[in-house]
């Protein structure tokens, strides 16, 4: 099987690079727009060969990763729709943006007389504030999941493959209606950035901002380790998944006013059940979390 990355950063280059041992892969093929990135993903034995223009990807590969930013890969995604529909026989394209939305309405607005059967709509949760073909990891996926958002009119074939090049990768792939995605992961991964940013950047323009980065302890640093992420990245996310980004911001400023009234009218009672409440969903959810890594261990 020959796969291609179109966009050779974090993603691209992390999923390529945890297919390199596979013994069902024929070829690596990338296209990047930057000829450094490109020599570099080469040299590093990331990719094995590249091709001049996206396009050129369809021609030669089994599968095309769309490996961009979000509005970017809408974009690519629509323009390499258009050159596939004119092929006799099209490769399957996926991606891994975080918005899944956009490019779902993007492809149905294409006018098609219907879904393209080769599309699957992918997003691998699994990332880092790290960005670049230099910070790819062979096992950034291991263990993590990926969720797919097939169309009724896929076929079987197709989402199968995207499935089994996830699972190469060591991830576990699980499927999710675009809708509930998108609201989901803007609760879970949209927000908690979008938090991370407006602390990190309100506190910087603070008159005491020397002094509170001076004695920042481990806290600050754990909770704000995303605002170091790609902006153009969360740019892009923020926009294609707005609605539920506002959303999931009304609901998080809702409880932030609660609590600042609790404060305000020193309701050391409501504190409690606030904190108290907070505390057992997240001790919870870490349990849950370290069940499932102790099962997945034990296969």
């Amino acid at each position: 099987m020959n796969v291609g990355f179109l966009g050779l950063g974090l993603i691209g280059a992390s999923l390529a690079s945890a297919l390199r041992d596979r013994p069902e892969i024929h070829a690596l093929i990338g296209y990047g727009h930057r000829p450094s990135t490109v020599d570099a993903a080469l040299s590093m034995g990331v990719i094995d060969r590249a091709v001049e223009q996206p396009e050129h990807l369809l021609d030669c590969c089994d599968v095309v990763v769309i490996a961009t930013p979000t509005l970017l890969a809408q974009e690519q995604m629509v323009q390499l729709v258009r050159i596939a529909e004119t092929m006799e026989s099209a490769p399957v394209l996926t991606d891994v943006a975080s918005v899944k939305g956009n490019l779902w309405r993007a492809v149905e607005s294409m006018g098609l007389p219907s879904w393209p059967e080769y599309v699957v709509l992918g997003h691998p949760i699994a990332g880092s504030e790290r960005s670049g073909v230099h910070a790819a990891k062979a096992d950034l996926f291991v263990d993590h999941r990926v969720i797919l958002t097939p169309h009724e009119g896929n076929s079987a074939a197709a989402v199968q493959r995207v499935a089994t090049l996830w699972q190469w990768a060591g991830a576990e792939v699980i499927s999710m209606p675009v809708e509930l995605h998108d609201k989901v992961l803007a609760a879970t991964s949209h927000l908690p950035h979008m938090l991370a940013y407006s602390l990190v950047d309100t506190l910087a323009q603070s008159d005491l901002s020397v002094d509170i980065f001076r004695y920042a302890a481990g806290g600050f640093r754990d909770f704000t380790r995303i605002a170091s992420s790609d902006p153009v990245m969360w740019r892009d996310i923020a926009l294609a998944n707005k609605d539920e980004v506002l959303s999931a911001l009304d609901a998080f400023s809702a409880g932030l006013a609660d609590l600042r009234v609790a404060i305000a009218n020193s309701d050391g009672e409501q504190m409690m059940t606030i904190f108290e409440r907070a505390k057992s969903s997240r001790d919870t959810f870490v349990v849950k979390q370290n069940t499932k890594k102790d099962e997945t261990d034990g296969v």
